[in-house]
């Protein structure tokens, strides 16, 4: 079974590429500092890998 890590919302998606502001939407970051627990999947962390710029990631 596959854990869950915690990504939290560091910079915002204001100003920035439209994909990246997507890719946020379909991690449920919405607001700034916001944090979000996520399956641990390969594409959840392909879509964290994406915007590893704007998040932080607790494992």
């Amino acid at each position: 079974m596959a854990g869950q890590i915690k990504v939290t919302l560091k910079k915002s998606g204001i100003g920035r590429n439209e994909y990246f502001t997507r890719v946020l939407k379909g991690l449920r970051l919405t607001r700034l500092n916001k944090t979000v627990v996520l399956p641990d999947t390969p594409e959840i962390r392909g879509m964290v890998r994406k915007v590893a710029h704007m998040v932080s990631v607790e494992d």
